[in-house]
């Protein structure tokens, strides 16, 4: 596992206690104010499930799957820094996102306004599954959830939904939105000369989208858009596999791994068929 702190040999109580520590801490304060900026301001109801499946061309449940994915892997190479166990790094580590997430999912259940989603609770479950798996299968990371975004002209025709501005709109507008599984060529093929840094990305994301559901005739005053899924095929950077000693430049690989960098892509959507972009992002 490619780490961005120096993992130690050996278990320092010490760094553990700060990671452990830390990491509780961030999390109860997160879901703490996520609950009174949030949820304080809609009526509360019992415990329910609500089925958002078919909502937003499942870019939501995506957003889930990389999320978990990324803040499990955080967490694991913290504890790794502190030189705890391997399935300790697996459990409590890389159990990080899925039970934040989930929490999160516990806040919506008791909301009157949403509902817990079974769904996403299957995506946090899966992106964690991907990485531990891999750490079981390969002792690495060879297939990499990654993030990328650009500005949609939906988002002005429904601000309060998909942001008012560029930073609710790269957590909003899934319609800018676009996720990757990048896969690293050496990895799966190292007795070749391919360098360790290259990476061959397959994208998803959606466009047409002002609603969850398809139809946006029963919101006044919306224009009329056709929702369309679009699959994309490019290079990518494995920040990670860049031989530095420096770990101020390891840590900063490791954060901007979780983003797909902008290079040549083609584009397969049903509404235009095949494309080439010479610079997406």
């Amino acid at each position: 596992m490619e780490s961005f702190l120096s993992p130690s040999d050996s278990l320092n109580n010490k760094r553990q206690t700060t990671v452990i520590v830390s990491e509780v801490t961030l999390a109860s304060g997160a879901l703490m104010g996520l609950n009174q900026l949030w949820y304080a301001d809609y009526p509360r109801s019992n415990f329910h499930f609500i089925n958002d499946n078919s909502e937003w061309l499942q870019m939501d449940k995506v957003g889930h799957f990389y999320s978990s994915y990324q803040m499990g892997r955080f967490g694991s190479e913290l504890l790794a820094w502190s030189g705890a166990s391997k399935k300790k790094q697996l459990c409590y580590g890389a159990g990080l996102g899925f039970a934040f997430l989930t929490a999160v999912e516990v806040l919506d259940g008791y909301s009157s306004q949403w509902g817990a989603s079974s769904g996403d609770i299957i995506a946090n479950a899966s992106g964690t599954a991907l990485y531990v798996s891999q750490e079981l299968l390969w002792n690495e990371q060879r297939i990499i959830p990654k993030f990328s975004f650009h500005s949609s002209h939906l988002a002005a025709s429904r601000p309060a939904v998909l942001g008012s501005n560029l930073t609710e709109q790269i957590l909003k507008d899934y319609n800018g939105q676009t996720y990757w599984l990048s896969v690293n060529l050496y990895s799966f093929a190292k007795a070749s000369k391919i360098p360790k840094w290259i990476n061959l990305a397959i994208g998803y994301g959606a466009d047409g989208m002002l609603t969850g559901n398809k139809e946006n005739s029963d919101v006044s005053l919306l224009p009329q858009t056709k929702r369309v899924r679009q699959f994309y095929l490019s290079f990518d950077v494995d920040l990670t596999k860049i031989e530095t000693k420096s770990h101020f430049l390891k840590t900063v690989f490791s954060v901007f791994n979780t983003l797909k960098i902008p290079a040549p892509t083609i584009e397969y959507s049903v509404n235009e068929g095949f494309r080439g972009r010479i610079f997406y992002f």
